[in-house]
């Protein structure tokens, strides 16, 4: 064996290892860039970009620019303003701290940077290619700082063979330049590729109109304002309706102390909550703000800082779930399906929100006001402070005549699902039923508007509803089968069978061995009266080696969602109007009749404008 001398790297070798480290692609230089022009107190940031950065990048800030005297240290690795020992590294309250960003990027690129200190009479130019400073000069510049890096990795042309195209390499930019934004409305931000501008927010301050400037009116004509939290969490921000969920977690959006971050146990905690509104390989809308005290987080977990770990993480997701679950429950969330553009969302009136000092003001309807009266919400006329957050600074509500703010979401406050219109016992009298259409879908008339009804969904939601009453309470009633229905089960399924045994009883099968691979199933759910009871068993059987536990909630519900959906009335089979109003009637009594448990509506709702515009009878 050969030994080999150990000896220490030089400086170039070292900054580029460094660089690999921070610098992965034009993205992770723009993100560095634009944290420090945030930091720097810049209330207006341009981001330009050619050939999706890889030839070039400029970014320019109007904030407090950089001193004359410190810009050569600015380029030192390890040189921060924004700590001064690792004790600081618990109460970071900046985007940038670790003082590798501006080493590693004048390692593998070339520099120009121009900066000018309101304290400085003149600004100056620096250029550094490859880590090695080439000028350093005065110049004239407006106060603030611009960056331009060019040629990227010309240097390490290993690490360039592995960037993606320059489209791919240029959305992913773009789509950094919009979360930033997000988390920054009071600041205007611009974003320019190849000379084309595809970004720019207007910095006043308001999430909603930043939304609106980068997403468009479809997104934020259905998204809800949330506000809520305890003593370990600050949650606000926006959660989207049912019509917008997608097929991907792409718009799922969080930021910890103003830092955008992903971490997959959020991401679940918010789609729990979204349990009844979210329909299979589909996932939610929302811009959440996860505020902490200070030492609750810590952000030096990731060398890129998009993760940070948290204490009481438990705590923080249940609290999460139980938020999202709340609010959406707050208001009906009834959506027309559009169909070629000219029938649109008939949701109830739209929420119009101020914000202002990071809170909501919200404009409720008289029937919204009813709700916050039923849970003794107090209706406000002037301005009032509420109770200092608890590990944070306290603020003001600003409100207006007749304007609420949405509800602390609490234990003590019963949530009921808002039947305000269509389904109350009130309004049963002035139903219209008008009939069947298809064996699969119920019309009625109510008001001046057209309710359809999915009675396969219904059905579904309705069975759904009373099978988890029953395992909550544990009072599932069985049925005895006369005789027993003797089911062959090969290995895998005698293995979740034995796995899961006392879950089949709580649910209400009862099995026994009938010799080899036979059992006797004996007993069958009492709502399950209707279906084919051995093909039940042997779908649900099928799914068993996906459980965990009984006492996993979110898997408790999806194999009752299972068992709901197989007893339950299908598409294409005719109903009386008997039927069909006992099946309203049960409707009345959820807290959630909008949705069947896999998230598909159970009904849509067209309005006479909507038909009118259909039939050009109006334009």
């Amino acid at each position: 064996m050969v030994e080999h001398e150990i000896k220490l790297l030089d400086e170039e070798t070292i900054g580029k290892i460094s660089a690999g480290e921070v610098i992965e692609q034009p993205a992770s230089i723009v993100k560095e860039l634009i944290e420090n022009s945030i930091d720097s107190g810049a209330s207006s940031i341009s981001v330009e970009i050619k050939e999706g950065g890889i030839s070039y990048i400029r970014v320019t800030d109007d904030g407090c620019g950089i001193s004359r005297k410190q810009i050569r240290n600015a380029f030192l690795r390890h040189s921060t303003s924004k700590i001064q020992n690792a004790d600081d590294l618990y109460y970071v309250h900046t985007l940038g701290f670790r003082g590798e960003a501006l080493a590693s990027i004048a390692a593998v690129s070339k520099v120009r940077l121009l900066t000018k200190s309101i304290n400085d009479p003149l600004g100056t130019t620096v250029y550094i290619e490859g880590g090695q400073e080439i000028e350093f000069e005065d110049c004239g510049t407006p106060d603030g700082t611009t960056f331009i890096i060019t040629d990227i990795f010309y240097n390490t042309p290993v690490r360039k063979k592995f960037l993606l195209t320059s489209t791919s390499e240029g959305n992913q930019i773009q789509n950094l330049v919009e979360h930033i934004a997000f988390s920054h409305p009071d600041i205007s931000f611009r974003f320019i590729s190849n000379g084309s501008e595809k970004i720019l927010t207007p910095g006043n301050g308001s999430l909603k109109d930043t939304v609106y400037k980068i997403l468009g009116n479809e997104i934020v004509k259905n998204i809800l304002p949330i506000k809520a939290g305890n003593e370990n969490v600050k949650i606000s921000g926006y959660i989207g309706k049912s019509v917008i969920n997608r097929g991907n977690r792409k718009y799922e959006t969080f930021f910890v102390n103003k830092r955008y971050i992903h971490d997959k146990a959020l991401s679940k905690a918010v789609e729990e909550g979204y349990e009844g509104f979210l329909m299979q390989h589909q996932y939610p809308f929302f811009i959440l703000f996860l505020d902490f005290p200070d030492g609750a987080v810590d952000v030096n977990f990731h060398p890129k800082k998009e993760e940070v770990r948290f204490e009481r993480k438990n705590d923080i997701c249940d609290e999460l779930v139980k938020s999202v679950h709340d609010r959406l429950t707050l208001r009906e969330d009834i959506d027309v399906v559009p169909i070629n553009d000219i029938v649109k969302a008939n949701t109830t009136k739209d929420i119009d929100i101020l914000e202002e000092n990071n809170d909501y003001v919200v404009d409720f309807s008289e029937s919204e006001k009813s709700y916050v009266a039923e849970t003794n919400v107090s209706v406000y006329n002037s301005s009032v402070k509420k109770p200092a957050f608890q590990g944070f600074e306290p603020f003001e509500d600003k409100k207006t005549d007749d304007t609420v703010l949405i509800p602390e979401l609490r234990d003590d406050i019963p949530v009921k699902y808002e039947q305000r219109s269509f389904l109350t016992d009130e309004s049963r009298p002035f139903f219209n039923i008008i009939g069947q259409v298809f064996d699969t879908y119920w019309i009625i008339e109510y008001k001046g508007k057209m309710f359809i009804i999915d009675q396969h969904a219904a059905h579904e939601k309705v069975n759904y509803e009373r099978l988890v009453k029953k395992v909550h309470n544990q009072s599932v009633v069985s049925q005895i089968l006369s005789p027993p229905i003797i089911i062959s089960l090969n290995e895998e399924e005698q293995t979740n069978l034995n796995q899961h045994f006392e879950d089949f009883e709580a649910l209400g099968f009862k099995l026994s061995p009938f010799g080899g691979n036979d059992f006797a199933l004996s007993e069958v759910p009492y709502e399950m009266e209707s279906v084919d009871k051995k093909q039940l068993f042997l779908d649900i059987i099928e799914e068993a080696g996906k459980w965990k536990k009984l006492s996993d909630t979110r898997l408790v519900r999806d194999r009752l969602a299972t068992m709901a959906c197989k007893a339950s009335i299908k598409g294409n089979q005719s109903v009386s109007r008997g039927e069909i109003e006992e099946l309203i009637s049960e409707l009345l009594t959820l807290d959630n009749p909008y949705h069947c448990p896999h998230g598909r509506p159970t009904m849509i709702s067209f309005d006479r404008n909507d038909l009118d515009k259909m039939f050009k009878r109006i334009v």
